[in-house]
Parts: structure tokens; C-alpha cells; sequence
């Protein structure tokens, strides 16, 4: 499934879509997605991120708020596997992710700060489908996420 042009669909939805600010860098097999977002806030602590993609993702994108951490990764290639087996388009870390060559090679998009080779602590804290703000975008959840080299941007509804 191609996703439509972050460039393209900013142009034409000005005034409904939101920009993030260009922090992200790209280390999944795909580098265009998009769907229905799904959140998560949770800090430097990623059992709540594997139970979320254990779950049927059916073209959604989990948008994980890590708080920007950049002591630890919270997604490696195990749970990119995951995606890609449960079905998600997407994974949007605001923090790192490791394991970078089986990201590259798993056919899901995924997007975070940086890489670490530090895994996370395993508390299993963490909230599901609340509002997220960072990047300059509030994330909500059920709201859709575009996603490709050019950035990402965040619309209310889905477009066109």
C-alpha cells in the first residue's frame, strides 16, 4: 500500500494538517506509511510497547512517547517483527530504537530519535491511547499519521 506524500498532502490540506518538527530519522524497511494512529506514553520502559504490537494493528500506527530519551531504545528488531507479522504500518518513537539492520530490513515504517544499543527497563509501565504532545504535534488517538523521507504530519481525519 503506497501512502500518499507528506509534500503533496500538506499543499493541499494546509489549514488541517500538523507538521512535525523534523527530528525523526528513518530506520524501518519502509519509508512512506501511514494509518490510524494508536499512542503510548511510557519512559525508558518497553513491555507495554511489545504488548501493543502483539495486538492486531490492521494499518494502524503506534506513536510511542518515550520522552525523548536518548538513554535507551525502546523498540529492536524483535518487536519491529512483531509489527510486521500483527499487521501495523507504522512505529513513531519519540526516544531511540537499536538493532537498526533488522529495522532496515522489517517491512514496517519506523521512526524515532536515534539508535542506542541500550535496552530499556522491563516495569511494564506505561498508558495507552492517551493524547501526546511532543515534536510540535498533538497525536491523538484514531486521528492519521503520514509518514515518509520528507517528514511527518498528523490530520484529523484521513486524506486523500
Amino acid at each position: 500500500m503506497t501512502s500518499p506524500a507528506t509534500t503533496d498532502l500538506s499543499d493541499a490540506h494546509p489549514d488541517l494538517v500538523e507538521h512535525c518538527e523534523p527530528i525523526f530519522r528513518d530506520f524501518g524497511g519502509r519509508r512512506a506509511f501511514s494509518g490510524p494512529i494508536a499512542t503510548l506514553k511510557t519512559f525508558e520502559d518497553n513491555p507495554k510497547v511489545r504488548q501493543a504490537l502483539e495486538t492486531p494493528g490492521n494499518g494502524r500506527v503506534l506513536v510511542v512517547d518515550g520522552g525523548g530519551s536518548l538513554r535507551c531504545a525502546l523498540v529492536g528488531g524483535n518487536l519491529a517483527a512483531l509489527a510486521v507479522q500483527n499487521g501495523w504500518a507504522g512505529i513513531v518513537v519519540y526516544g531511540c530504537v537499536r538493532d537498526t539492520s533488522e529495522l532496515a530490513a522489517a517491512q514496517v515504517g519506523v521512526k524515532a530519535l536515534a539508535a542506542h544499543p541500550k535496552r530499556s527497563e522491563r516495569r511494564g509501565l506505561g498508558d495507552y491511547d492517551v493524547v501526546l504532545r511532543f515534536a510540535g504535534v498533538t497525536f491523538r488517538p484514531g486521528e492519521w499519521l503520514y509518514a515518509d523521507e520528507d517528514g511527518i504530519i498528523v490530520s484529523p481525519k484521513k486524506l486523500d
